[in-house]
């Protein structure tokens, strides 16, 4: 996650330059809250080292190394590996110990709409968009790939998979 950091941000794990990312990772907002960082901290410039990459890996594992289409490449991020051991604690300057088949990344793409919520399925197989919430949150809550998700249901969303609406319903696997 270091060399995905340096990458990013230069390896400033507080930055908050203005340019809609935050944090070493470079994560939007809307990835921040779909991945778990609200549990952490309101935006990931406030958050530990640590707590940045223990989203990080939550969005690995949903989106794949594409979630940092330039950083993660360059830094031979992969997905599958062992996730990195942090310390997720607020109250320290943690440091991550990672296996070397896992590396860190940084999210300066969102493979969807902003995200706020956690989706919750309406039943039947079916599940209804509400505002705040994005395809990869909505596929990583229901156990399967946003790719999956969107071929599913690409009559209902349409050609653009980074734009649903709050009242689409959405066929389930």
């Amino acid at each position: 996650w270091n060399a995905v950091a340096s990458c990013e941000s230069t390896n400033d794990w507080s930055a908050n330059t203005g340019n809609g990312f935050y944090g070493g990772l470079q994560f939007t907002p809307s990835t921040w809250a779909a991945y778990g960082g609200t549990a952490y901290a309101s935006s990931a410039d406030q958050a530990t080292q640590g707590q940045q990459i223990a989203v990080a890996e939550n969005v690995l594992a949903s989106q794949g190394p594409g979630a940092w289409p330039v950083c993660g490449p360059q830094a031979g991020l992969t997905a599958g590996g062992t996730p990195a051991s942090t310390d997720t604690t607020s109250n320290s300057a943690s440091t991550a110990t990672q296996d070397s088949s896992s590396q860190d990344t940084t999210t300066s793409t969102d493979t969807a709409a902003p995200a706020a919520t956690t989706p919750v399925a309406t039943g039947g197989g079916s599940y209804t968009v509400q505002a705040g919430d994005t395809l990869g949150a909505i596929a990583a809550a229901h156990g399967t790939t946003w790719q999956d998700l969107y071929a599913a249901n690409q009559t209902t969303i349409g050609a653009d998979a980074d734009t649903i609406y709050p009242g689409q319903t959405l066929t389930i696997g």
